[in-house]
C-alpha cells in the first residue's frame, strides 16, 4: 500500500463531505475517495427526505506522520 502525499490530488480539499441518494452511484463516489487516499471520519449520517434515504459521509486526508 502507498503512502499518500501530505496534500490531496487535484486541488481537492482536506476535508469533504460527500453527500447524495443511498445508491450504487453514491457507494462509488466514496469508495473512490478512498481509493485516492481518503480516510472515513467516522460513520455516514442517514436522513429520509420524504422520498429517500439520504447519507452524507464526512472523509479526511490523512495528516503526514511525525517521527522523532
Amino acid at each position: 500500500m502507498s503512502t499518500p502525499s501530505s496534500t490531496p490530488p487535484d486541488g481537492l480539499p482536506r476535508y469533504r463531505v460527500l453527500t447524495g441518494p443511498d445508491d450504487a452511484s453514491f457507494c462509488h463516489r466514496v469508495s473512490e475517495a478512498l481509493a485516492l487516499g481518503y480516510e472515513l471520519h467516522e460513520g455516514p449520517a442517514v436522513t429520509f427526505d420524504g422520498e429517500r434515504v439520504v447519507v452524507a459521509q464526512a472523509l479526511l486526508w490523512p495528516q503526514p506522520s511525525r517521527q522523532s
